[in-house]
C-alpha cells in the first residue's frame, strides 16, 4: 500500500489527504507549517480535543462556527467564560456540542492564562517539547511518541484537560513540532524548509 495520494493535480501528496477534497488545502498550507502564535497553538490544540473520538474532517467543517462561538479562541477571552457562555455553546449547531469537551476548552483557558500571566508564552513552553532527530520515525508510523507523552504528562500537570498523548501527538503534527508529511509527498520538502527557517521561541 503506497503512502501517498495522487491529487487532481497529479501532485503526489500524504495518502491522508485524498480522503476529502477538503484535506487538500489544509494539507498543502496549514499541516505541518512550525506555528509559534499562542492564540493559533491554543485553537489547535482545542480543536485536537475536541476531534477526539470523531473525525478530523467533522472538525474542520465545523472549525469556522468554532472560532466564531470561541471568540477567535482567544484565551484571554475564553478564561472569562460561565454558566451562560456554556449554555450557548451547548445550543450551537454550529459546533460539536459535548458539554465536556466545551468545559475543557474553559478549563484550558484558564490554565493558558496563568502561563503566560508567568512570563512564558505558549510556545516557548510547547516548543520546549520539539522531539530531538532520536526520536524520528518513518512519518505517520505512530500516533503518540515519548515528546507527547512528555507533552500530555505536564499538561495534565497543570491542570489541562482533553490532552492525551495522542491527541497532543496530532497537535505536534499539524503545528510543525515536526515533519510527518510521508516520504515522496511533494510538500514534505517545503515543510522542511519552514522548519529550517523557523525561529523557535
Amino acid at each position: 500500500m503506497t503512502d501517498l495520494y495522487q491529487g487532481p493535480d497529479e501532485v503526489a501528496r500524504c495518502r491522508w489527504c485524498g480522503a476529502a477534497p477538503e484535506f487538500l488545502d489544509y494539507h498543502d498550507n496549514e499541516w505541518g507549517y512550525p506555528v509559534a502564535d499562542d492564540q493559533r497553538l491554543f485553537e489547535k490544540l482545542s480543536l485536537e480535543s475536541f476531534q477526539s473520538g470523531l473525525s478530523w474532517r467533522t472538525i474542520l467543517n465545523k472549525r469556522e462556527g468554532f472560532r466564531a462561538a470561541f471568540d477567535g479562541f482567544d484565551f484571554h477571552q475564553v478564561a472569562r467564560y460561565g454558566d451562560a457562555e456554556v449554555a450557548r455553546l451547548l445550543a450551537d449547531a454550529s459546533i460539536v456540542r459535548h458539554r465536556g469537551k466545551i468545559e475543557a476548552v474553559i478549563n484550558n483557558a484558564a490554565r493558558a492564562v496563568e502561563m503566560v500571566e508567568t512570563g512564558q508564552s505558549l510556545a516557548r513552553f510547547f516548543w520546549s517539547y520539539e522531539p530531538g532527530p532520536e526520536e524520528v520515525t518513518k512519518p505517520q508510523s505512530q500516533s503518540k511518541s515519548s515528546s507527547s507523552i512528555a507533552l500530555s504528562k505536564e499538561l495534565k500537570r497543570r491542570g489541562w484537560k482533553f490532552v492525551g498523548p495522542t491527541t497532543v501527538f496530532a497537535f505536534m503534527q499539524a503545528m510543525g513540532l515536526i515533519n510527518d508529511h510521508s516520504e515522496g509527498c511533494a510538500l514534505r520538502e517545503k515543510a522542511r524548509q519552514a522548519r529550517d527557517r523557523f525561529s523557535r521561541p
